[in-house]
């Protein structure tokens, strides 16, 4: 975390989830046509898993075999390069900086890269929200997902389902639902696959980690008793199971409301609110939305740093 927290993923170092990327890239031109196309992104969900536990495990094993020394950096090397916040509050400060620049069109551009959304005509107003709304999401997918299944790695009794496979196949299925998870054409059928086992995968830590941004909220001093009542109230709206989880509470903290209509792909969504609208949203909430990312994964660290002197002290 800590690694991640000061050098993020800098340009010049391979990244993995950049290879993951490609290689759906590649097997989406090649599968998603023609006819059977559900059945087809069933196919690509397995090849890619496949695909990533085999070099994953390949690469460890290869390692370990030369040295103990090469074999810890590697996976040290996987672990940081899947934990995103560096990389996300860099991002989304771009669009943060372009509209306190007052430069509308530079901003849509940046947020438009955060988001699955049509970003072209969005106001000030629908840029904050986007961006709000896509921070709090990826505060628990590139986050506090990953840690969940670092954990549950370092706990299962199986040595090669170990923190860097589960938290590499994690990050695998979570690129495959942002490149072909959609419910619009072409992707519909071709994505179902991935966008169920995102949904199956994310259950536990959207809601586990929704309670980790309510604790950092807590010590952070925003509205804690609001962003226990709006998550209890509206943590279900949302046609995804657990994108409304960390959306309800960031909107509850900050007393803003997130949700609504939006475009994709050409296709204008019905979404329910999340919040109520007690502030106008402002630029500086994407600020804050930063700081309870961090805030969260302090409040991990810091619990998961104790359980484990509980767990060796007997």
């Amino acid at each position: 975390m800590v690694i991640d927290w000061l050098i993020g993923d800098p340009t010049w170092m391979p990244h993995p989830i950049i290879a993951i990327g490609k290689t759906i890239s590649f097997l989406n031109k090649k599968l998603n046509r023609g006819k059977h196309r559900k059945a087809k992104g069933f196919l690509l969900l397995i090849l890619v898993l496949s695909l990533t536990a085999a070099i994953v495990f390949g690469l460890q094993w290869l390692c370990y075999t030369i040295s103990i020394y090469l074999y810890v950096l590697l996976n040290l090397y996987l672990i940081v390069t899947a934990l995103a916040a560096k990389t996300l509050a860099v991002e989304v400060r771009k669009v943060m900086t372009a509209l306190i620049g007052g430069d509308l069109k530079e901003s849509r551009v940046q947020v438009g890269y955060l988001v699955g959304r049509d970003t072209s005509a969005l106001s000030e107003t629908e840029i904050i929200r986007a961006t709000v709304e896509t921070t709090a999401e990826n505060t628990i997918d590139g986050v506090l997902a990953p840690i969940f299944y670092m954990l549950l790695g370092a706990l299962l009794p199986v040595p090669w389902l170990n923190p860097v496979m589960l938290v590499m196949l994690y990050k695998a299925v979570n690129t495959l639902d942002s490149m072909v998870g959609y419910i619009q054409e072409p992707y519909r059928d071709f994505g179902y696959a991935s966008a169920k086992f995102d949904d199956l995968v994310n259950l536990i830590p959207a809601r586990i980690g929704s309670l980790f941004m309510l604790v950092a909220g807590l010590f952070l001093g925003y509205t804690y008793n609001e962003g226990c009542r709006v998550f209890k109230r509206d943590r279900h709206n949302h046609k995804s199971p657990n994108s409304a989880h960390p959306e309800s509470v960031v909107a509850g903290l900050l007393g803003i409301q997130l949700g609504g209509t939006n475009q994709y792909f050409g296709e204008v969504l019905e979404k329910p609110t999340i919040g109520d609208a007690k502030t106008p949203l402002e630029i500086l909430d994407i600020r804050e939305t930063i700081s309870i990312m961090y805030g969260s994964e302090v409040v991990v660290m810091v619990v998961s740093t104790l359980v484990v002197i509980l767990l060796y002290s007997f």
